[in-house]
């Protein structure tokens, strides 16, 4: 019985094949866009949760309260080269590192870009590194002893962000002072750090006159240890050290886990909004549908008589009619679904050329295209529910009269 319904639902939709068509834009375009919403921040997620499993558990980070940055960019406070010592020395912490942030004028032959540079410990240059996943692709690392010399990010190299490539023995002229570039790190496909420019911490210091200003402490705790108690730790001393207590705390620390909870707060108060401006357009395909089966009700008002008569029953037009009606939403949900991964692939695609990131990829887990698929289905047939009950209390002597 439930065969002979689709089959007779299937063959009323291809005898409407523009109709039908012009019924699914609505539903196709609000499938398209939801799938693409979704597989969008489905795929940042996946790729932050990458990034965070090559960060490791066992590094956390802290910053002044306020905006990251120097004072010169809006941070609120400032921590120094005491706080690092104090992290250092706490229990459960292996070793630490940080740096300092300053925006400079960087000359490269006749090209001029303003770009910030970060002052880095070379001591403690490999636990950054590590915490970033950089890797040097041209050149060397900086080592001890090395002055006037910097590592540079693969943009420089890759995307001729002067005018023409950097290669690695070429000279910068930052704030005025000439540094060689020792080094260019590999394609990380994040803008910001594939347009780093880093130099040694004492390099940095009497460029910017930092003093012991320092702008992000990065730490990394022992085998074994936990890294929430030894966090705990550590703001327990820095408290102590800078006279402040839970309501005045002037710094943050940041653990993995947190700054991933983060991230995942941010993804999902945006996919909602998204997802909301969607589910206009998908209500607006339901309206369509539902139109469109009020018509072919009307249309067909004798055919369904002439069903009823010889024997059909009520129940039976309300699956037939039922069926039509989600089989058009269950079409257009198939065409949207291709249609937002096209879609989706072409912004991942456009984001990795063009803004050099690989944090914007296309996800197309199996319960997204499963989900946009039962979804577009029921929305069909809740839209065209109405119009079949209609047709299922048809009076039969009334429909057989029908012109």
């Amino acid at each position: 019985m439930i065969q002979d319904y689709f089959s007779i639902a299937m063959r009323n939709l291809r005898k409407r094949k523009l109709r039908s068509w012009l019924t699914m834009v609505g539903i196709f375009v609000s499938v398209a866009t939801i799938f693409t919403l979704v597989s969008l921040s489905l795929g940042l997620q996946f790729a932050v949760e990458e990034q965070f499993e090559m960060l490791g558990s066992d590094k956390f980070f802290i910053q002044p309260r306020g905006m990251l940055g120097p004072p010169q960019a809006g941070a609120a406070v400032e921590m120094t080269k005491q706080d690092v010592e104090i992290v250092d020395k706490t229990k459960g912490v292996m070793r630490t590192t940080y740096f300092t942030i300053g925006s400079a004028e960087v000359k490269f032959k006749d090209a001029t870009r303003y770009y910030s540079v970060f002052g880095i410990p070379i001591e403690g240059l490999e636990l950054y590194e590590e915490t970033g996943s950089l890797e040097i692709e041209e050149g060397r690392d900086l080592e001890k002893g090395d002055r006037g010399k910097i590592i540079i990010g693969n943009h420089y190299k890759s995307r001729n962000i002067f005018g023409e490539q950097v290669k690695a023995g070429d000279k910068f002229i930052i704030n005025g002072q000439e540094f060689k570039v020792k080094g260019i790190l590999q394609i990380i496909g994040n803008p910001d750090d594939d347009r780093l420019i880093m130099m040694g911490a004492e390099d940095f210091e009497e460029l910017f006159e930092t003093g012991d200003r320092v702008d992000y402490i990065m730490a990394q705790t022992n085998e074994g240890e936990d890294i929430n108690e030894v966090a705990e730790n550590v703001e327990r001393k820095l408290q102590k050290h800078r006279g402040v207590d839970e309501k005045t705390q002037d710094f943050t620390i940041l653990t993995p886990d947190e700054i991933l909870a983060i991230f995942g707060t941010i993804l999902n108060i945006i996919t909602a909004f998204l997802g909301g401006v969607a589910a206009i357009s998908l209500f607006v395909g339901g309206l369509g549908i539902m139109n469109t089966m009020y018509t072919s009700v009307l249309e067909r008002t004798k055919e369904i008589g002439v069903m009823k008569a010889i024997g059909a029953k009520n129940g039976d037009m309300l699956m037939i009619f039922l069926i039509e009606a989600g089989l058009l939403g269950l079409v257009g949900g198939v065409v949207g679904v291709f249609l937002g991964y096209g879609i989706s692939k072409g912004i991942e695609v456009i984001a990795t050329r063009q803004l050099g990131t690989t944090l914007l990829q296309a996800a197309a887990p199996w319960y997204l295209i499963l989900g946009c698929l039962l979804f577009a289905f029921l929305t069909g047939a809740i839209s065209g529910s109405l119009p079949a009950w209609n047709a299922s209390r048809t009076n039969v002597v009334d429909a057989l009269r029908y012109e």
